[in-house]
């Protein structure tokens, strides 16, 4: 099994492996900061140096139980030592809209009782999926006016680990319509101290004040009870 390094630490930038495993233009590391994509984020791009060669890492994704890095050149071979470099500012712009994305949510759930029904971080614009009955566009700005009220508080971002049956407990650590936390033992708790707390297991900022401003961009409707939140941060 891979050690997700990004787990414990989302601001590591560049770390050491081994090459586990090799696949048809793919790695399996026995470490990585890199993130794969999954939860309605990005995966991490960047490069991994080994024997003088800067390898380009073009997409990372979990397969068959793996974190499989795709790469655009010739993969070293099993049990070569690699260099990992992330492509930072792709990275950190994630993390600032994923814990941006949290006190939205948090808000909606509070101000709404509405659940998430789906959401897609990206780079330029972000959108996440609510059950909200009707498209309330006065709800909704309202709540991107008190997300960022929140935010520019500079609230500390704690991340730590709880029991499962434990933080199932809590009311409100599961805000997905049709989810629950994966059926492991310790669950990685991301906790905005007054404003939210959940399991998840992406990387985050470590303050709200790193996210900068959430922007309403528009509101869709997806079919019954469904409305799509389109938003991007500033800057």
């Amino acid at each position: 099994m891979t050690v997700l390094l990004y787990m414990d630490d989302s601001y590591l930038r560049e770390f050491d492996a081994t090459v586990s495993k090799t696949g048809p233009g793919w790695v399996v590391l026995d470490r990585t900061a890199f993130y794969p994509r999954g939860g309605g984020l990005p995966c991490d791009r960047g490069l991994l140096l080994s024997g003088g060669r800067e390898l380009v890492v073009e997409k990372v994704v979990k397969e068959e139980g793996e974190v499989r890095h795709y790469l655009k050149e010739e993969p070293p071979g099993e049990g070569s030592l690699v260099h990992g470099v992330l492509d930072w500012d792709r990275r950190y712009r994630v993390m600032r809209t994923h814990t941006g994305l949290h006190v939205l949510i948090a808000v909606l759930n509070r101000m709404a009782g509405v659940l998430v029904t789906g959401n897609q971080i990206g780079l330029e614009e972000s959108r996440v999926d609510v059950n909200l009955e009707k498209p309330d566009r006065n709800l909704v700005e309202e709540a991107f006016e008190e997300a960022n009220r929140l935010l520019g508080k500079g609230i500390e971002v704690k991340i730590y680990y709880m029991n499962r049956e434990e933080a199932l407990r809590i009311p409100g650590i599961v805000k997905l319509a049709k989810a629950l936390p994966p059926s492991v033992e310790k669950l990685r708790i991301v906790e905005i101290p007054g404003v939210d707390i959940q399991a998840d297991g992406g990387p985050h900022v470590r303050n709200t004040g790193e996210v900068g401003r959430l922007v309403f961009l528009r509101l869709k409707n997806k079919g019954r009870n469904n409305r799509r939140i389109y938003f991007k941060i500033e800057p």
